[in-house]
Formats: structure tokens, sequence, C-alpha cells
């Protein structure tokens, strides 16, 4: 009896020491209200998903494995973030993307030999809520200068998951037989608001951004991390390609020589591949899956502490 009780003693007391020590390395709960204001800079890469360029082979446009690397373009970022709960923050920011797709850069013979390209500058407003993984914990260390006085260091991490809105505008472009790049939405490549044709699309469009990110907090003030940001859209016009070809006469009369040469620069390797079919129906330009586009970020962010309230020396007497 007198040996459990012992055994026991000893396990409880073991525990105790074990909480103590476990406690000691982690910073006060309410710690996480330091990094609570977040003025953040990103900077990195952008790519492209819709209907232009891709991988060699037929069905995979729009698949992550279509990314066409060559045409890696920058982004930059602005944001704020704003820390609710230790593991709930709220997150706005100003992004600029350029993206681009190339049939040329595609083995895929219909692709390939349709040779429509397009670059667009994207201008993004977005806003999202985050859910997190906060860490903030203290190790110990001994400093000489201090006669091996315990000193404490904090390492502190957060990872992020993500979803949001966005509205975004673009403008694509193409670059025609002169080599110059002109903006194609005024040309009505696919007989926009003509008969038969498709309405207009507009230069702006609503996306929602999701992805994760990963920071870790250096000190009181200063952060950095990384973070990738999918986008899915409502448009499938940042490409400037969607449907079908329109009847090149009817499309020449309308808009001129020029948008009927943006419309259809195909390299002739595959006859009739642009003509109507045999009841007259347009012949596929692109398809009517949304685009999409994403960005892979390095990120500064800059805290701002809350101001410790003066304190006054009240006299005792």
């Amino acid at each position: 009896m007198n040996k459990t009780i012992h055994s026991v003693l000893i396990i409880l007391f073991s525990t105790i020491i074990v909480q103590n020590v476990y406690a000691q390395n982690f910073a006060r709960a309410s710690d996480w209200k330091k990094y609570r204001k977040e003025v953040i800079l990103q900077v990195g890469v952008s790519q492209f998903l819709g209907d232009l360029g891709g991988l060699n082979k037929i069905g995979t446009d729009y698949s992550p494995v279509d990314l066409e690397f060559s045409l890696t373009k920058p982004s930059i970022s602005i944001a704020y973030r704003y820390k609710f709960a230790k593991n709930f923050n709220w997150h706005s920011s100003f992004n600029y993307l350029l993206v681009s797709g190339d049939d040329k850069l595609t083995d895929e013979i219909y692709r390939h030999n349709r040779n429509l390209n397009f670059k667009s500058n994207i201008f993004e407003l977005a806003t999202r809520a985050e859910l997190s993984l906060f860490s903030n914990k203290i190790g110990h260390r001994y400093g000489i200068k201090r006669t091996m006085s315990n000193r404490r260091k904090t390492r502190s991490w957060e990872f992020i998951g993500f979803i949001g809105i966005g509205v975004f505008y673009y403008n694509p472009k193409g670059l025609n037989s002169a080599g110059d790049y002109i903006a194609l939405r005024p040309l009505h490549t696919e007989g926009q608001g003509l008969p038969g044709g498709p309405k207009q699309y507009s230069n702006f469009a609503v996306s929602i951004p999701m992805g994760v990110a990963y920071r870790m907090i250096l000190s009181k003030l200063w952060c950095v991390g990384v973070e990738f940001n999918y986008r899915k859209t409502f448009t499938d016009y940042i490409d400037d390609v969607s449907t079908v070809y329109y009847d090149k006469a009817a499309l020449g009369a309308a808009y001129g020589s020029q948008s009927v040469q943006m419309a259809d620069p195909s390299l002739g390797d595959i006859p009739n591949a642009t003509a109507p079919d045999g009841s007259g129906l347009g012949a596929q330009r692109g398809d009517k899956q949304k685009d999409s586009y994403l960005s892979f970020q390095i990120t500064v962010g800059r805290f701002f502490p809350p101001k410790r309230g003066k304190s006054r020396l009240r006299s005792k007497f």
C-alpha cells in the first residue's frame, strides 16, 4: 500500500513539474494582441489558367499541370490585417498582377494552330476571412553579460487558411502581325453585340481568392512569410477567348480588318479548323469554363503594437 501511495505521489509530482515547465515555454494567452494590427507588403509571381497555351495534350486546360512557367509574371500587393481573435483575422488588400497566355508555347495541335495570345494587367481589391493556427511560445537562454541571468526569447509563427471575395479590372491585349499589343475588347473578336453573338463583356469581374499563408514573427514590429493565393473568377474573357469563331465577313464589316485578324490569326495547319461546320455553326474558339489566376508571394509585415498607458505614481499616504 505504501509503495502504491509513493508511486502515485511521484507521478503527481512529476506531472506538476512537467506542467510548470510547459507553461513557462509559452507566452501569456493574451500575447497575440501585440500582433493585432499589421501592414503588409507582398512581392512575387503570378500565373494564369485559361484557354490559351498549356500542356502539350488536349483536356488539360484550367488544370495546375497546364501552367506555362515560361509566362510567369510579377505581382505585388499592399495589405492590412486585423486580428479579431487569436485564431481569426480579417485581411484586405490591393493587388497588381500581370498575366498572359500564348498558343505558340504548346504542341497540342489544335491550340497551336489557333495561334492566339494575350496579356493583361489585373488590378484587384479583395477582402478575406482567415482562420489561423497561431503559436507564440518562449524559450530560455542565459546571458553571460548578466551573470548567467535567465532571459526569454520569443519564437512565434502563424499558419493561415483563407477565403474571401474581390473585384478586379482587366483589359486583354493581343500581339498583332506588326508586333504591337492592341486592346482586344473594342474589336469584338467573337462578335460581341452582333446578331447571334454573345453580349459584350465588362472590364470588371468578381474573384474568389482562396489559399494558405505562413509567417514567422521576428520581433514586436516585424514578420516575414510566404503566401499562395488562387482566384476563381466569374468571367471567361480575361484572355478574350470563350465561345466560337464569328463570321469573318460580318465581323470585318462591323469592326474592320484588324478585328478579323485578331479574331483568327490561325496558322492554317488544320484545314477549316476555324470555319463554320455543315450546319453553319461557328467552329470552337474557346470553351465556357471560367478563367482563373494565382500568385505566390513573399510577405513582409509591420506590426503596430498597442501603446502602453502611462502609469502614475500614487502616494501611499
